[in-house]
């Protein structure tokens, strides 16, 4: 169902508050530069720091600007399956085509516990779901089988899968099928992920290198495999120096550096040390954003 580059987006800040405009440029842009898919309200869209209201205006100012033109995949998920089923029937009322579930952290559920709470969100709200995996952030770990089971409900669509297990995809695809969506989490390994039988990547990078992070899955998908090694070579310095820092902060300081938005995040998160913003810059030029 989804493929190529999709963009876990950053939220613009400015003052503190949600900057409205700066991000719903910022969706327009990659929009403008052939971004296969949007993702607001993730991880990288600080959305443990946002207030339920924001979480759920951010939503409609990218469906709002999306109009139809690439799909828009809504964090939704929490460690709560009530907050979960509620974000989820809010993203749906707000025009996503897609929730962007996490398996629930600090609970740390067993397998049966993450089946049922993906089960109860598929049932109380029909929108199709992909499911987040990320242990190194919950403390949790969804296993093939779990996620085999998932998949035979209906809405259960695909996985970001945040392991960096490249024996994963080829797994998953042998257990699932081909109609499961696998999404990389983990720029730096993308093509290593489609390689194994992924589809694609939910990308930190494509906040600020869309069209490059566009044109390489592209090229996957033509079979052009020496753009696609030229395209990740060029990136991977970008990759690490983005995670210098816990993500968005490294992210946030290289938008400022296009003009998309100020480097403000919220706490807990703080702003980059100036070695990080050295790192960032020089990847950038490396990568030929900036001069």
């Amino acid at each position: 169902m989804f493929k190529g580059s999709l963009v876990a987006l950053i939220t613009p800040f400015r003052d503190g508050k949600v900057d409205e405009t700066a991000f719903q440029e910022l969706v327009a842009w990659q929009i403008g530069q052939g971004t296969h898919g949007l993702v607001p309200c993730g991880t990288t869209g600080e959305t443990p720091a946002l207030e339920h209201d924001e979480q759920r205006r951010v939503i409609e100012l990218c469906v709002e600007v999306a109009k139809g033109r690439a799909p828009v995949i809504a964090g939704t998920g929490s460690n709560s399956t009530a907050h979960t089923i509620e974000a989820t029937q809010q993203a749906k009322e707000a025009g996503a085509d897609a929730a962007l579930i996490v398996c629930p952290y600090y609970n740390k559920p067993t397998q049966e516990g993450l089946y049922h709470h993906f089960k109860a969100v598929h049932d109380a709200v029909e929108l199709p779901i992909v499911i987040y995996n990320i242990p190194g952030r919950t403390s949790v770990d969804m296993t093939n089988a779990t996620m085999a089971r998932l998949a035979q409900l209906p809405n259960i669509v695909g996985v970001k899968d945040g392991t960096n297990d490249l024996s994963r995809p080829v797994k998953m695809r042998i257990e699932i099928g081909a109609d499961f969506s696998l999404l990389s989490a983990e720029d730096a390994t993308a093509v290593a992920y489609l390689a194994q039988g992924g589809d694609g990547c939910i990308s930190v990078t494509a906040n600020i290198a869309p069209r490059l992070c566009s044109e390489m899955h592209e090229a996957w998908q033509k079979g052009d495999m020496g753009a696609v090694r030229a395209i990740n070579e060029r990136l991977i310095p970008l990759h690490d120096a983005l995670f210098v820092e816990t993500s968005p902060a490294p992210v946030k300081y290289a938008a400022s550096l296009l003009g998309r938005c100020r480097p403000e995040v919220r706490l807990p998160l703080w702003e980059t040390t100036p070695a990080t913003q050295d790192k960032v810059r020089d990847a950038m030029r490396g990568a030929g954003l900036i001069n």
